[in-house]
């Protein structure tokens, strides 16, 4: 008998292996024997959740149909069942551990990496088998083989698995009760789709909606300001009076009061002169949200993209663990950092001297918990081996990291005080003296650099009314919004939630941000458009809908999330959470017909609409209809099997472009496609024997 590793994933299975000397069997690799495993071991892989919760139906059949009758559903106990194509390899993954001698969890270091291991074997039915845990921060070779060699006890384990399994369970009970409800009244209000609700999806599009309707209910407001031009014979610069007033008469008068006219050439006197040098240190070491928040600005690449990249760098071995909230390391971390510091300059081209000594803005280990910051491995890549987003992320990450051992940023922020007939005009600028980390990060700034003058100098000038226009806020983009979940807290009013949202990072985890708003993708609550996130037709509904509700609030998923954490930590029993979740249920069905019953609702956009009468290109005789998140035909009971995504490369396919392809069978150019990369691309699309496929 030999102890068996279960992986989250066959690329991380096979990174384990690549640690020791293994033979490549079907489902699993057999590693041979070893000072670490002197038996030898197994490596087998999960392929994400193997396991999942039966739908309601699988429990009663009452709960086959959507009715208000049927509700609550409430499953006297929690069932699961093999996922969907992945039998295979749970008979596989079943099978070796009951022959194992002993078990190792070496799934993701977090909640779900626990859940996706616990699930399976209690699906097994295999009790009283040791569980150790592997948990380590990088599949380096190295790091893998001292992880193993040092393998932790499951006690943590076990409560991280009780905490997921409580979250999952929870998730579940709010969705196929709440998208029941909103769906079933909303249909009777006239709004004829489905309605996906969610413990955290729901209070994030109310977030969208908020920033939405902060924008339309906003009412430009002209204002009126007064600006100087002077020049000496070092050159020119600009100054502003602080005035900002929403009458221009008001302004006028202020320009008669000082005896000024509008163009005129006039002598000012150069009142004041301070300088302040002034600096700013490296940038902290990224998290996840820190990472995408800085892709999405520089190549607006989605939060989804940005960690599948990151995952891949994580799984080629050259950084660390990506799903991480912390961005700080210990003192062993910035010891190998700097010892490989010469080769991560040598692979970005920027060469400087190294200040060694760690700082607490970095290197902290009382801040680092589960997993630290996301650093380089020890392993350096190639130049010219990375390519697209990963390129862009590992030159992000190495720069940032670098940025541990350089100077800070000094510059020197000049302030000028220009008195024009006594009234006063201020001119700021900034002169950079010594670029520091910023040499890490080369960019194209415009500089205006100041001219020389000294206090008590007369310069030449005109001064002008400038007209402005006051603008609303802009638009949430997706990094934005990474971020806005996150922070939420700052937008609560009450103090104590608002402490409350701080302490839980605001709505999800660094794991599951991307996946909400792909979520909301799909369910085609939002879109996004030139890196802005806009709110649908549908999206809006749903908002107004549990407007008012604690399905928009964010303090309510807040408190949910402070007492998974309590199971988490062994504070808090499953039970006793559920038993709140059933109790927000069924007040939930007790109130929510009330609240909708005065309200009224817009009728969806034909591309949103449930059905389109596009005529099925496989039967021919059914029709081609929008589903939840995807188009099929309307005789899939009849056994048609046709079927088209909502979206193709991140683009949402209209009605109109599955029409093209139905009746012509290819499109013409069609923009806003994203690649893996996060990069937008144009191309045709082509139905090929039922298939939506690229022509480019």
């Amino acid at each position: 008998m030999k102890p068996l590793i279960v992986a989250e994933k066959p690329s991380q299975a096979k990174a384990y292996a690549d640690a020791f000397k293994t033979k490549k069997q079907k489902g699993y690799y057999e590693i041979f024997p070893d000072e670490i495993f002197p038996d030898g071991a197994l490596v087998t892989w999960a392929i994400g959740h193997l396991v999942e919760l039966r739908e309601p139906k699988e429990y009663d059949a009452k709960w086959t149909r959507w009715s208000l009758k049927s509700l609550p559903i409430l499953p006297d106990a929690f069932e699961y069942k093999v996922a969907r194509g992945k039998y295979e390899q749970y008979s596989i993954v079943r099978k070796l551990m009951k022959e194992a001698s002993f078990l190792i969890n070496a799934c993701d270091i977090d909640r779900e990496g626990s859940n996706i291991f616990y699930s399976i074997l209690t699906l097994t039915g295999i009790r009283s088998k040791q569980v150790k845990r592997l948990w380590i921060n990088s599949l380096e070779t190295s790091e893998v083989r001292k992880g193993f060699a040092n393998l932790l006890p499951n006690d943590r384990d076990l409560r991280l698995y009780e905490e997921a399994r409580t979250r999952q369970k929870s998730d579940w009970l709010v969705g196929m009760n709440a998208s029941r409800i909103y769906t079933i009244l909303l249909k009777k209000k006239g709004v004829a789709t489905v309605f996906s609700i969610g413990r955290v999806q729901s209070p994030t599009l109310y977030l969208i909606y908020q920033r939405t309707r902060e924008i339309e209910d906003f009412q430009p407001e002209p204002f009126f300001e007064l600006e100087g031009k002077f020049s000496t014979e070092n050159g020119s610069y600009k100054g502003k009076a602080k005035i900002k007033e929403k009458e221009r008469k008001i302004v006028e008068n202020i320009l008669e009061e000082h005896k000024l006219a509008e163009g005129q050439s006039i002598q000012a006197t150069v009142l004041d002169v301070v300088e302040k040098q002034k600096q700013i240190p490296p940038p902290q070491l990224h998290s996840l949200s820190s990472l995408q928040l800085a892709a999405n600005k520089k190549w607006k690449a989605s939060p989804s993209a940005v960690l599948k990249a990151a995952q891949n760098l994580y799984e080629k071995k050259i950084i660390t663990y990506p799903r991480t909230d912390t961005r700080h390391i210990t003192p062993s971390e910035f010891h190998y950092i700097k010892n490989i510091a010469a080769d991560l300059q040598s692979y970005i081209g920027c060469s400087f001297p190294l200040q060694t000594a760690p700082s607490k803005r970095f290197v902290d280990a009382s801040k680092v918990q589960e997993h630290y910051a996301i650093i380089p491995t020890r392993k350096v890549p190639k130049v010219g081996t990375l390519s697209g987003l990963e390129k862009n992320l590992y030159d992000e990450i190495t720069r940032t990291t670098l940025g541990m051992f350089h100077s800070a940023f000094v510059f020197r922020e000049t302030t000028i005080t220009t008195d024009v007939s006594e009234l006063p005009f201020y001119t700021k600028g900034t002169v950079p003296l010594e670029l520091g980390w910023k040499q890490l990060f080369p960019q194209k700034e415009k500089e205006e650099f100041l001219p020389s003058v000294e206090k008590g100098q007369s310069v030449e000038g005109t001064v002008h009314i400038a007209e402005g226009i006051t603008k609303p806020p802009k638009l949430y983009t997706e990094g934005q919004l990474i971020q806005v979940m996150k922070t939420c807290g700052k937008l609560v009013e009450d103090a104590e939630d608002a402490a409350l949202l701080k302490e839980v990072e605001g709505l999800g985890t660094e794991a599951t941000r991307s996946g909400i708003i792909e979520t909301l993708k799909k369910q085609a609550y939002i879109d996004v458009v030139k890196n802005e996130v806009q709110i649908t037709e549908k999206g809006r509904i749903l908002c107004q809908s549990v407007e008012g509700t604690l399905l928009a609030s964010p303090t309510m998923t807040a408190k949910w999330e402070s007492y998974l954490q309590k199971i988490g930590r062994g504070e808090g029993t499953e039970s006793q959470f559920l038993t709140q979740i059933t109790a927000f249920i069924q007040q939930t069905l007790e109130t929510v017909p009330s609240h909708l019953e005065t309200k009224q609702f817009a009728a969806l956009p034909e591309e949103e609409s449930a059905s389109q009468a596009i005529t099925c290109p496989l039967c021919k005789q059914g029709t081609i209809v929008l589903k939840k998140s995807f188009y099929g035909c309307s005789r899939y009971k009849e056994g048609c099997t046709q079927t088209f995504p909502l979206r193709v490369a991140s683009k949402k396919l209209s009605p109109s472009v599955i029409e093209t392809l139905c009746t012509k069978g290819r499109t013409g150019k069609l923009k806003g496609f994203t690649s893996k990369q996060g990069k937008s691309f144009a191309a045709h699309l082509k139905l090929v024997d039922g298939k939506i496929t690229f022509d480019f």
